[in-house]
């Protein structure tokens, strides 16, 4: 499997440019932390009309986060790519695990929550957290594995914490509009 992903990452390194690495860097850089997804659940807690879906949202980032760096990572102990090639980093290399890539988990997560506000802001949200994911690959820093896990614990993670919200009425506000 790590031959696999090395291949589909050293494949990916024909798409590098002076632009596209200044772009992906960027992108990366948004989901360090949850920040924009972080960012988001604030704004929606700010209106009353959407306070319940940031309520799911700050739900789904903390399970995801649990889940993916506090249990799943240690356990699995999955050393990441660039320790395998000789490939010259764009960003600081991470000291955590690799599997799964917690940037894609809290990315889906978050995007899979906000998606309750209606398909044009789930376009938009889940367009950025594909390009969140997809920066991990093109900067060497996860397997497609990684990323692929990632991105189906990110969607648990978001509708786990749309359920929990709506059944322990954390959220009463949305089971009314419902």
């Amino acid at each position: 499997m790590t031959a696999y992903g090395l291949a589909v990452l050293d494949a990916l390194q024909v798409l590098h440019t002076s632009w596209c690495d200044q772009m992906m860097v960027c992108i990366t850089s948004l989901g360090n932390a949850g920040a924009v997804w972080i960012v988001f659940a604030v704004v929606l807690l700010l209106r009353r009309r959407t306070r319940a879906i940031g309520i799911y949202c700050i739900l789904a980032l903390l399970l995801s986060f649990l889940c993916c760096n506090l249990i799943l990572k240690p356990l699995l102990m999955r050393p990441r790519p660039f320790l395998f090639s000789d490939v010259e980093l764009l960003v600081a290399a991470p000291h955590d695990y690799s599997f799964p890539s917690g940037h894609a988990a809290s990315s889906f997560s978050a995007a899979t929550a906000i998606s309750a506000c209606g398909k044009r802001m789930a376009i938009a949200v889940y367009a950025l957290a594909a390009a969140i994911a997809f920066s991990r690959l093109y900067l060497y820093l996860h397997f497609p594995g990684d990323v692929a896990a990632g991105v189906l614990l990110g969607i648990c993670c978001g509708l786990l914490a749309r359920r929990l919200g709506k059944n322990f009425a954390i959220c009463k506000e949305d089971n009314q509009h419902r």
